[in-house]
């Protein structure tokens, strides 16, 4: 494996740890398929209940064991200048986000809210659209959910730059940050989810589907993080977990842009003026780029729907 995966295998060790439940998933994924390693028995160097057995100790040719990703390893040298820095910064960028949703339940329009329902068929599988019928089972106040999404990160902010900054730190070090993980894995998914929405997806099981196809992406883009060494400029990198993540996190805008195009094919059908396709691009650039001003600016868009004149 050490030869076959060199940016992974600096980043191993024997010791046990709780982070192990991973180590032993992505050492037993990374030998599949290699035929020169066997598992003759369980070795002392996992801790990983459930998986220990099955994993077992993976071995080279030569007997010696094949360990599992050091999770714990320090790669980056975090001064305390630069982390009092970032310390400020979080809590600055907490209450800019604090301000907008407070403004954003203040200003919005709390009637003004897009329905999500379901088509019942009123029949067997196969019976005719014509005979069923639509049900609208609640609404989502817009101006609420928006303001959520800064609330949100607002809450994250706090967490790393106040309660958890000792925790926040020890990630950095160790090249990585699993509280930004956690909080897009949130407030990204309530965004999309309210895209869809306001872009005519009204129907719950797609809405479902588009949320939990995003927090797959999301978590796709944990284990990218996890597994490479970004600080080690001669790493190779395991794109495996990048890719993955694309795929799932096209499925949300496919399945807005798509039912959009079969619209328009409808005879008698008009489309949207085009300054609303302008909009939809540059919803999907904020999207997907999710800095700061991003992710204020998408809020902004997806708020001012409810400033509309109904």
């Amino acid at each position: 494996m050490v030869g076959r995966w060199p940016g992974v295998a600096d980043r191993l060790v024997t010791t046990g740890s709780t982070t192990h439940t991973y180590a032993a998933v992505f050492t037993l994924v990374a030998n599949v398929g290699n035929s020169r390693l066997k598992p003759p028995r369980v070795s002392k160097h996992f801790y990983c209940p459930g998986l220990r057995k099955l994993v077992a100790s993976w071995r080279d040719p030569k007997g010696m064991p094949v360990p599992s990703l050091d999770f714990d390893r320090e790669t980056v040298d975090l001064s305390e200048e630069t982390a009092s820095k970032l310390r400020r910064l979080n809590i600055g960028a907490g209450v800019l986000h604090l301000i907008t949703g407070i403004i954003m339940i203040v200003a919005g329009d709390r009637d003004f809210s897009l329905p999500v329902g379901g088509f019942n068929i009123n029949g067997p599988p196969g019976n005719s659209l014509d005979n069923g019928f639509l049900n609208e089972f609640f609404g989502i106040p817009l101006a609420l959910q928006v303001a959520k999404f800064s609330l949100l990160s607002a809450l994250f902010h706090f967490i790393v730059g106040v309660v958890a900054f000792g925790a926040y730190k020890k990630e950095l070090c160790r090249g990585r940050n699993r509280f930004r993980w956690v909080e897009y894995s949130l407030s990204s998914t309530l965004m999309i989810v309210l895209i869809g929405a306001t872009t005519g997806i009204i129907d719950l099981a797609a809405l479902i589907g588009i949320a939990f196809a995003n927090i797959s992406m999301i978590l796709f883009g944990w284990i990218m993080e996890m597994v490479n060494d970004s600080t080690d400029p001669n790493a190779k990198i395991w794109f495996t977990p990048f890719w993955m993540g694309c795929i799932a996190g096209i499925g949300p805008w496919l399945a807005i842009l798509v039912p959009l195009w079969f619209n328009l094919r409808v005879d008698g059908a008009e489309g949207p003026p085009g300054f609303v396709y302008g909009i939809i691009v540059s919803i999907f650039f904020f999207f997907n780029t999710f800095a700061f001003v991003a992710k204020s600016v998408l809020a902004w868009q997806i708020f001012a729907n409810t400033l509309i004149p109904q």
